[in-house]
């Protein structure tokens, strides 16, 4: 089935609950997305809730995948600059999508909605992102038409002894 895809929706505490799921089943499944596992629902909801704080406060929003039944099976944040001179641009953050819909072209599907999502906000010409090194995930966000346009070495610490790169991806929209 295909994946329904929503912009700034309503936060209820039934989506609340779904991303937080979603985020600890990514997570829990290697995915970098903040936290190293094993991880509970319960320990990433502080940080759902700065999120959600930031998209009161107007300064970002989300998209959701939802599945048939209606549940989040994939999330990506965009938070605005403040700066005065990079306006023209936002962040990608937290982008997710559950384990058990990965391999099909659905995670290709939810960055082609978030391109599609950033498009329509008024002068915005630039989608900026970062990801772990070590994971190939550069790999998959050039796929998606982003370039990688700097790398921190070791700017990551994942454990004591594992350190990661820190890469920023950029696609340019206009």
């Amino acid at each position: 089935m295909t994946l329904r895809y929503e912009i700034d929706p309503p936060v209820d505490r039934r989506l609340a609950d779904g991303i937080c799921a979603l985020w600890a089943a990514v997570t829990n499944a290697g995915g970098a997305v903040g936290f190293v596992p094993p991880v509970t629902a319960e320990e990433v909801r502080p940080e759902l809730v700065r999120h959600l704080t930031a998209m009161a406060e107007g300064r970002a929003r989300l998209l959701v995948a939802r599945d048939e039944d209606g549940e989040p099976t994939g999330t990506a944040f965009l938070t605005f600059n403040t700066h005065r001179l990079m306006r023209h641009w936002v962040w990608l953050y937290t982008v997710m999508l559950h384990p058990d819909r990965q391999g099909r072209g659905e995670g290709r599907a939810l960055m082609a909605a978030v391109e599609e999502a950033v498009r329509d906000m008024d002068g915005v010409r630039g989608i900026r992102l970062t990801c772990r090194g070590g994971m190939g995930l550069e790999r998959f966000y050039e796929a998606c038409g982003y370039k990688e346009v700097g790398r921190v070495p070791d700017a990551i610490k994942v454990t004591d002894d594992d350190f990661r790169d820190d890469i920023t991806m950029w696609l340019q929209l206009r």
